[in-house]
C-alpha cells in the first residue's frame, strides 16, 4: 500500500482512543528529556518547515542550499514535510523534500495582496505538475486573519482543483479547527480537511492540553463529512511567557510533544508538528513565545 493511500486517504471512521498523557509527577526532569528524545528518534509523521535563520524573515529570498541543509536535518525523524508558501525560496522546500524521499504538504500563502496570491497559485500548480506535491493547501488561516472573504477563498480553491484535475493530488485549505464547523462550504469544496489545533492559544493549562486537543479534533471530525483529516499544526512553546492558564516552558513543551505524538500514532492520525526550528523573527503578533516553537533551536540543534 502506498504512503498516500495509507495516510492521506485512509478512513477508519475516526473512532478515537482517548489517553490522559504523561503524569508529570511521576517523572524527573532528566527522564522527561530522555522520553522526548526517544519520541523524536522513533520518528513521527510530519513536521512544519522553518525557513529562516537569525537575521532572516519573510520577504528574504532563501537559497536552495539552506533549505536542503535543513531538510536533511529533519529527514531521519519524519516521513513528510509541510511548507507554507511557493515563492521567495519556499518553492525549494518540496523539491528538497522529494529529493530526500519525503512526502510533502505544500501550501500557497494567500493574503489580501492579490498580486502575490497569483504568484503563489502559479507556484503551487507548477510544483504539483512537476511531481513535488502530495497534498496541496490553498491558503493558511486566511479566514482567521480575515484577509479574504469566503467567496474569494473558495474561488482560489476551485481554480487550483481545476488546474490539478487528473493528477490524484488532494486539495485542501488550512485553518483553525472551528472554521470548518462555521463554514461547511470549505468542507464541500475541498478533498481533505487540514486543521490547526492549538490548546496553548486557547489558554489551556498543560495538564488538560491533550484532552483539549482531542476535543478539537472531535469537532473537526464532526464537520468533515467523512473526508480525510490531517492535523496540519499543533505545538507548544518552550519559553516566552504565558497565555491565561497556558504557560510556555521546557516541561510543558516536552509533555505536549510526547502526548501529541503518542496519541496520534495510536489513532493513526497524520500530524505535522509545529515546528522544526526556532525562528527569531516570529516575535511580532505572537509576542516572545513566537520564537520558541521549534523542536530544534535556532542553531539547528535538538533542544533536549
Amino acid at each position: 500500500m502506498s504512503y498516500r493511500e495509507e495516510f492521506y486517504y485512509k478512513n477508519k471512521g475516526y473512532s478515537q482512543i482517548t489517553t490522559q498523557g504523561l503524569d508529570l509527577s511521576k517523572y524527573k526532569n532528566k527522564d522527561l528529556k530522555h522520553l522526548w528524545r526517544k519520541t523524536i528518534e522513533d520518528g513521527f509523521h510530519g513536521i512544519c518547515f522553518s525557513m529562516y535563520e537569525d537575521g532572516q524573515e519573510p520577504g528574504d529570498d532563501i537559497s536552495f542550499e539552506q533549505v536542503e541543509r535543513r531538510v536533511k536535518i529533519l529527514k531521519p525523524y519524519v516521513e513528510a514535510i509541510r511548507s507554507f508558501s511557493c515563492i521567495e525560496g519556499n518553492e525549494h522546500v518540496p523539491v528538497a523534500a522529494k529529493k530526500q524521499g519525503l512526502k510533502t504538504l505544500v501550501g500557497a500563502w494567500l493574503s489580501d495582496d492579490k498580486e502575490d496570491n497569483e504568484k503563489e497559485l502559479k507556484g503551487l500548480i507548477d510544483l504539483a505538475k512537476a511531481g513535488h506535491v502530495d497534498v496541496a493547501a490553498v491558503g493558511n488561516e486566511v479566514l482567521y486573519r480575515d484577509d479574504l472573504s469566503l467567496e474569494e477563498l473558495l474561488g482560489y480553491i476551485k481554480r487550483v482543483k481545476e488546474a490539478l484535475e487528473g493528477l490524484d493530488i488532494p486539495v485542501g485549505y488550512v485553518d483553525a479547527y472551528y472554521e470548518f464547523s462555521r463554514h461547511p462550504e470549505l468542507v464541500k469544496n475541498t478533498d481533505i480537511i487540514l486543521a490547526n489545533l492549538y490548546p496553548y492559544w486557547e489558554g489551556c493549562p498543560i495538564e488538560y492540553a491533550l484532552g483539549h486537543m482531542q476535543a478539537m479534533y472531535g469537532q473537526v471530525v464532526d464537520a468533515a463529512q467523512n473526508k480525510p483529516i490531517i492535523i496540519t499544526e499543533t505545538g507548544w512553546p518552550s519559553e516566552g511567557g504565558s497565555l491565561k492558564g497556558a504557560e510556555a516552558g521546557d516541561t510543558a513543551a516536552i509533555k505536549y510533544f510526547v502526548d501529541a505524538i503518542s496519541w496520534t500514532k495510536e489513532n493513526d492520525i497524520p500530524i505535522f508538528y509545529f515546528s522544526s526550528f526556532d525562528e527569531s523573527w516570529k516575535t511580532g503578533d505572537e509576542g516572545d513565545v513566537g520564537a520558541f516553537w521549534g523542536l530544534w533551536n535556532k542553531n539547528e540543534k535538538l533542544k533536549y
